[in-house]
């Protein structure tokens, strides 16, 4: 099993070479939702709030999982989540009305939501067909057991967080994107093992991520970014 450390490394190795468009896309995605929220006083702000976020929220992480997957890595891919509007939406607004309504019973039940909803963006990227609230579900499913794990993780990030204050929020713009990878690969850890036959040998492909030894051949793969979830039933009911 993994530890936060092992996280933390690959997605700092993995951001070599890419930093320059990572900060540049980290930045214009933190203009935009800063200005959202400093007019989210306002009818127009509070809108632009609900009609932007979601979409920006499911490209920002789509650029996280095409780094752990080694695929192109460009600033306009922050903007592919308004390709998959209505689901990005409905999933950013169902995940802070559940988010908000278990803070109200106490802040601790809040952020135990926020751990389970985590893989939500990752899950709705990977299954273009499956509607926003089985992505939900399959988040909750996905992180039971898992959560105090990701706790660990992102904490782990705290004394980067700090230095973020003491530089006025400038190494923000490398911290975020490297927590947000390591987050990316947190669930790539996660999805179930693929296993190709290959010359009677069997490749892992979520032990590859981890090791760099292995030599895959990209003929005889499945990438893992075809993986598609599917429920014997799908149902439309509002999950808690």
């Amino acid at each position: 099993m993994y530890r936060a450390k092992d996280y933390r490394q690959q997605a700092w190795s993995s951001l070599k070479g890419k930093w320059s468009v990572i900060v540049v896309t980290q930045l214009i995605y933190l203009l935009i939702v800063a200005a959202c929220d400093g007019l989210s006083r306002y009818y127009i702000g509070a809108l632009a709030v609900i009609l932007l976020t979601g979409p920006l929220e499911v490209g920002i992480n789509k650029i996280s999982l095409n780094v752990v997957r080694s695929e192109n890595v460009e600033i306009v891919t922050l903007f592919d989540g308004f390709k998959d509007y209505t689901r990005a939406v409905v999933l950013w607004i169902t995940n802070q009305i559940f988010t908000f309504l278990w803070t109200l019973l106490f802040i601790i039940p809040g952020i135990i939501k926020s751990l389970s909803y985590s893989m939500s963006y990752f899950i709705l990227l990977d299954n273009p067909e499956m509607s926003a609230n089985d992505a939900r579900k399959k988040s909750m499913e996905m992180m039971d057991g898992n959560k105090w794990r990701l706790f660990c993780l992102e904490l782990s990030y705290i004394g980067w967080m700090l230095l973020s204050v003491l530089t006025l929020g400038i190494l923000y713009l490398w911290v975020m994107p490297s927590m947000r990878t390591a987050t990316a690969y947190f669930y790539q850890s996660l999805l179930p093992e693929v296993k190709i036959e290959n010359d009677s040998d069997e490749i892992d492909l979520d032990k590859d991520i981890f090791d760099n030894d292995v030599v895959v051949d990209n003929d005889n793969v499945q990438k893992v970014d075809d993986i598609v979830w599917k429920d014997e039933e799908k149902s439309d009911d509002i999950t808690f």
